[in-house]
Formats: structure tokens, C-alpha cells, sequence
């Protein structure tokens, strides 16, 4: 039996851990990498083992950091099973076209610059949305919350409830191999106790070893109410001075908790009412039609608004752009308006050219909801850049910028901790999916002797 790791190592994008036992190979995620290397090289690599291999892939949940890769394992000869929560299968298929449409879209736009500058034709995109239809395609049986599959003879994998997103899932394997036992229990990426809608995680089992996320393992959220009151500061400021807010937003639970907190802004008189919102993401559009469809996945006080036929995310004033001209038409608007688009760290899609018209005025605000990977425009951008390069253009940077991180969807340091001593003694603890500072604080904090932070590529024997 053995565990290898082939992303999110040492790093917190691109997910991927593989588990060989009994003659069979499994993944945990195929995640796509966003970050500070050229993300198309980065992403095009090869994944440290071969696709046609493996005979699983278990999908803790359908954010592209964890399902992005997919279309191109498939691509590259994975022809094996593909085991999720109900909710994840719906979401991960909405977001792998999305990211096939990106790619393709974006190899266009590339080919057109080579064009104009006599170069050579680029290679095409990393993969397609005819890709991405393939790959659902391989999707097999769908995981309940806490009930047992067993995938083949000695691997038997339990989903329970991680509290991230919709469907989100932590993965606990029982394996056996030649008469040996071991469990390995792999976190997915964990919620936060605090937000709306969604279930806290499920208490974990105790296991042999743990693979668990750290993505703020050193610090701790801002408190909910406050962030709320933060956000609505933030969007009064920027219609005072006349100008746009743009919220940069991850399109899975994301959109939907910025609409539920707008609307409450609204009917409570702490926003004005004549405020337009616009969700322009075709994405997240469709994802909150998901969101409406899985009941199973929400905490009792969403389930029943749901129940009475009350819509939570819908306010006055909210349009949804799914055309691309309409996405166009909104940077004619000057100010009073609320744009949410992807992508949430503003490595692709439509926000990026909302940022190109709105952060040259002073009088405009940008409001990051969202972690922020190293390297990418988001992080730049909240880290006080004072231009940046978009779509070839260096912009100045003269809009405000608010970070509020009391809407993270990940648990921070204090449910981290709480969550893994829950697991009890496991042999050995390996930290991923987290910055090396960030692991490293969270190893200390953690205070047990067996702790591992893989590199790439690290095999362990089990």
C-alpha cells in the first residue's frame, strides 16, 4: 500500500493524492493549478504517473483547484470511475465546461496576438469543452453522506460532509492489502462553522493517517457579523463616491452567499434600495439553480426556507448576464452598480475586464471575499500593487481595495486544529494544500511529533 502526492503539495492549488493498494490505483482530486507559474506549462505538465493507470477517482468536491484537471486526465487515457457526492457530480460537470469554454477562448485570443506579431501558431488549448463532455462520461456511482462503497476487494471509501461547498466532501478510506489494515483519512477542504447554509463539517473518524488541507492554518477569519457590516460599508462608500463596486467571486456557494447577504442588506434598509446587482457569471448562474435542487446539503433554517418556497438569493434590482454582450454593455454603467464575476482570484473570465475599466477610478472599489493564491492578480492586487498588467495593458491602480476574509468558505486555524485532534492519534499527519509558511505554523500549533509536509511527487509506504 502506498500514498503519493502529485499537487496542492507544499502549495495550495492543483490537488491531487493517489492511494495504490490491492492491484488497484485511486485518486483523491485532479485539481487544476492556479498560481504564480505560467499557469498553462504548470497545468500541462505531466500528472507523475499514467492516466490509463488509474481505476478510481474520488471527488471531494467540484471547485477547479480539486476537479480542473479532469478533462485532461481523461484526455490522456483515464478510463476508470469517477465517485462524488450527487451535488458535485452537477456542480463539477457546470465547471469543467466553464473552464474548457476558458481555455478555449483564451488559445483564440493568444493566436490572434501571435498573429498580429508574426509569430508562429500557439499550441491549442489545454483541453476542450468536447474534452470536458468526455469526462462526464466517467462519472459512476454517486456517494451519500456516511454510507460505504466499497470500490473493489479491500478498498472501501466513506464521504461525509466537509461543510465547504455544496456537496463538498471529506473522503475516509479503509484499506486492505495481504492481510494488512490501515485507514487513511483525507480532509477535502473543510468549512467554516460560521456561515450560512451549509452544514458545519461532520466530526471526523479516527484513522491511521491523515491528509488534511491548511490553507489558513496560521491565522484566523474575521467574525461573520462584523465582515457583513464591513461589506455593506465598503459597497455605501463607493455609491457615496459616485463610483462601481466589483466583487470578485468564486461562482460555487460564493455568489450565493454575497446574494443572500445583499438581499438582507436590502430589506433591512442597510444598502439602498436602488441598488443593481449583477451576477455575471453564466456559471454561477447555473449553479444556483443546482444549489436549489440539493436540499440534502443544507442546515435545517435553509432547508426550510426552501421548503415555504422562499428565495433566499433573489433581491430587486439583481440581473443575471449571461450573454457576453451583456457583460459588455455593464462597463457603460459609471456607478451605483454591484458586479459579481469570476473568477474569484481573477486569474480568468469576465471580472478581469471589469477590473481593466473600474481600477483606474478613484471613485470605484474592488472587494475581495475570497482567498487569494500567491501569484495571482487577486493577491496582487490586495497585497497594494500599484499597477497591473491586464490583458497585455498596465493599469494604475486608484480604486479602493477592501479585503474581508470572515466570508471564507475554509476553516481557519482554530477548526483546523479542532477538527484534527477529533481524529485522535493518527501515525502520521500530512499537511497539504497550504503555503509553507502556513503548514509549518500550523505543525507547531498542532504539536504532534508525526507530521509530514510532501513535496512533489513524495511516495510514502503505508
Amino acid at each position: 500500500m502506498k500514498l503519493s502526492f502529485h499537487g496542492a503539495d507544499r502549495g495550495v492549488t492543483g490537488s491531487c493524492h493517489m492511494i495504490e493498494c490491492a492491484g488497484r490505483r485511486l485518486l483523491v482530486d485532479c485539481g487544476m493549478y492556479q498560481g504564480s507559474r505560467e499557469l498553462r506549462e504548470e497545468n500541462a505538465d505531466d500528472f507523475g504517473f499514467e492516466p490509463r493507470d488509474i481505476d478510481y477517482l474520488l471527488l471531494t468536491h467540484a471547485h477547479l483547484d480539486h476537479c480542473g484537471r479532469i478533462p485532461l486526465l481523461v484526455k490522456r487515457g483515464f478510463r476508470g470511475e469517477i465517485v462524488t457526492t450527487p451535488a458535485t457530480r452537477e456542480l463539477a460537470r457546470l465547471v469543467m465546461l466553464d473552464s474548457a469554454h476558458l481555455h478555449e477562448e483564451e488559445s483564440r485570443r493568444e493566436a490572434r496576438r501571435h498573429r498580429r506579431h508574426g509569430h508562429g501558431a500557439e499550441d491549442g488549448p489545454l483541453y476542450t469543452v468536447l474534452d470536458a463532455m468526455n469526462s462526464t462520461g466517467q462519472f459512476g456511482r454517486s456517494a451519500t453522506y456516511d454510507n460505504t462503497l466499497e470500490l473493489a476487494p479491500g478498498i472501501r471509501a466513506t464521504f461525509a460532509d466537509a461543510g465547504h461547498i455544496l456537496g463538498s466532501a471529506t473522503v475516509f478510506l479503509q484499506l486492505e492489502e495481504n492481510g494488512q489494515r490501515r485507514s487513511v483519512l483525507f480532509s477535502g477542504d473543510l468549512g467554516n462553522a460560521e456561515r450560512p447554509f451549509l452544514r458545519s463539517p461532520a466530526p471526523p473518524p479516527a484513522a491511521d493517517l491523515v491528509v488534511m488541507e491548511t490553507t489558513y492554518g496560521d491565522r484566523l477569519h474575521e467574525k461573520l457579523e462584523p465582515s457583513v457590516a464591513a461589506l455593506y460599508a465598503a459597497l455605501n462608500d463607493a455609491f457615496g463616491r459616485g463610483g462601481n463596486v466589483v466583487i470578485p467571486t468564486f461562482a460555487l456557494e460564493r455568489a450565493q452567499e454575497l446574494l443572500f447577504y445583499l438581499r438582507e442588506g436590502v430589506e433591512q434598509g442597510l444598502l439602498p434600495p436602488t441598488m443593481q446587482v449583477f451576477l455575471d457569471s453564466p456559471m454561477a448562474i447555473s449553479a444556483t439553480q443546482i444549489f436549489e435542487k440539493h436540499p440534502e446539503c443544507y442546515d435545517a433554517d435553509a432547508a426550510e426556507l426552501f421548503r415555504e418556497g422562499r428565495d433566499p438569493f433573489h433581491l430587486a434590482g439583481l440581473h443575471f448576464t449571461r450573454e457576453t454582450s451583456e457583460s459588455i454593455a455593464l462597463n457603460r454603467i459609471r456607478s451605483g452598480a454591484v458586479i459579481l464575476a469570476g473568477s474569484g482570484m481573477c486569474t480568468g473570465g469576465r471580472v478581469r475586464h471589469h477590473l481593466r475599466h473600474n481600477l483606474w477610478r478613484e471613485e470605484s472599489t474592488v472587494v475581495f471575499v475570497g482567498y487569494a493564491a500567491r501569484g495571482t492578480l487577486a493577491r496582487l492586487l490586495i497585497d497594494g500593487a500599484d499597477r497591473v498588467s491586464i490583458f497585455g495593458e498596465r493599469i494604475p491602480v486608484r480604486a479602493r481595495i477592501a479585503s474581508i476574509s470572515g466570508f471564507s468558505a475554509h476553516a481557519d486555524r482554530d477548526e483546523l486544529l479542532a477538527w484534527r485532534r477529533q481524529v485522535g492519534e493518527p501515525e502520521v499527519t500530512f499537511l497539504v494544500h497550504g503555503e509553507e509558511d502556513s503548514m509549518q505554523a500550523f505543525a507547531r500549533d498542532l504539536g504532534v511529533p508525526a507530521v509530514e509536509m510532501p513535496a512533489q511527487g513524495a511516495v510514502f509506504d503505508m
